[in-house]
């Protein structure tokens, strides 16, 4: 035991290395799919047949295709037609694109969540679509599809260790090269285990802090909250006061 420890001292910086790779992944894989998700999904909430079809048939394609079989085509089929992207561009692109299509199916179902009345109420306040989306249904559809695009994240974090498979190391490759040194296979994918843990919760604890902000938020813009209802009522009370001493 104290010799693996030794050995894993020793390899620190490659395992270091390694989760630099994983997270720049996750990270720019996460804004990647959070940018599709965002456009496709309120594409398919789109009236109009000619954006929401093609933009269901994107979502499909890529929810129904492996994401190791999209990799290794960014990675090896792309060069054949001329275009070439370095090993850490088509992981990215894979994970986005992947992760991408299934948050966009968080949005659109989050956004057709939103209460009937805040549409109704939307449209009474003559807002234009576009405003009515930025200022009345997106903030509460926000607050609403958090929860399940945590849940996609952690699993795009999961998912970069695909990326070994097109000579990039991250921590899943680096994990093996620390197996090898070390020969002891239970030692090295345990510590690999306890490093994907800690930063699912890391991730994990972001998104919860993106929620709470965005449930906060909510809580203070929505015309109908707790607070807005109780004052409300003392305004009406008071008024009621106010027409009964005037009647006496």
């Amino acid at each position: 035991m104290n010799d693996n420890v030794t050995t894993l001292l020793n390899f620190l910086p490659q395992v270091w290395e390694g989760v630099q790779t994983t997270i720049i992944l996750t990270v720019a894989g996460s804004i990647g799919a959070v940018i599709i998700a965002l456009i496709l999904g309120l594409t398919m909430t789109s009236p109009s047949a000619w954006l929401r079809v093609p933009a269901r048939i994107v979502v499909e394609f890529f929810r129904g295709t492996s994401l190791l079989v999209q990799l290794f085509w960014l990675f090896y089929v792309l060069p054949l037609l001329g275009v070439d992207f370095d090993p850490m561009a088509c992981g990215v692109a894979a994970l986005a694109l992947n992760y991408g299509a299934y948050s966009a199916e968080v949005v659109r179902s989050s956004i057709k969540t939103v209460a009937p009345g805040q549409w109704e109420a939307a449209i009474a306040l003559s807002l234009s679509p576009t405003r009515r989306m930025i200022r009345v249904i997106f903030p509460q559809a926000w607050a609403l599809m958090i929860p399940s695009l945590a849940t996609l994240l952690i699993q795009l974090l999961k998912g970069t260790a695909v990326v070994s498979f097109i000579t990039l190391s991250d921590l899943t490759d680096k994990t093996e090269q620390l197996r090898q040194a070390t020969g002891d296979t239970m030692f090295a994918y345990s510590i690999s285990l306890l490093i994907y843990f800690a930063l699912a919760w890391l991730l994990q604890e972001f998104m919860n802090f993106l929620e709470r902000r965005a449930t906060a938020a909510l809580g203070r813009k929505r015309p109908n909250s707790r607070t807005d209802r109780r004052e409300a009522r003392r305004t009406a009370r008071a008024d009621a006061a106010h027409t009964k001493a005037g009647d006496l």
